[in-house]
């Protein structure tokens, strides 16, 4: 038998081989049916004369000779501007006694300061930005 059946008797007892078998074949038909459906929007909108594909991407990188160090430089800087951004809140923070790298994400997190990415702040996203503010943290 096949394990997959095995596992969907396993989580439903109620289902048996054919509904297992049904389910699948539906499955599959609703696969081949997305696919399908993406394969003729990509259709159209090249008919419609859209230019697909990332107009910016590595090959644009290549081509002006750069590859990725460019990309790299640019996400490094940008990184290192919100870190110098976030330097005074960082000192008062420590300042107000949370040295540890949980304490100042659970600080961050309290102001409603976001990650530059617009999440909360971890221990690893503490620990990058302090590296990057070329801070002592005590361990």
């Amino acid at each position: 038998m096949n394990p997959e059946v095995r596992s969907s008797q396993r989580s439903a007892p109620s289902l048996d081989f054919r509904m297992a078998s049904i389910t699948g074949q539906v499955s599959e038909q609703e696969r081949e049916a997305i696919s399908r459906r993406t394969r003729e929007a990509l259709a159209a909108a090249k008919a419609r004369g859209v230019k697909l594909g990332n107009p910016n991407g590595a090959g644009a990188l290549r081509r002006a000779g750069k590859g990725g160090e460019a990309l790299r430089e640019v996400v490094t800087r940008n990184a290192d501007d919100f870190a110098e951004e976030l330097r005074p809140v960082v000192e008062a923070i420590r300042t107000d006694g949370h040295t540890s790298l949980r304490a100042i994400a659970r600080a961050l997190n309290d102001r409603g300061i976001l990650t530059r990415r617009g999440g909360r702040w971890h221990v690893s996203n503490v620990r990058n930005l302090v590296g990057r503010l070329a801070l002592q943290i005590p361990e």
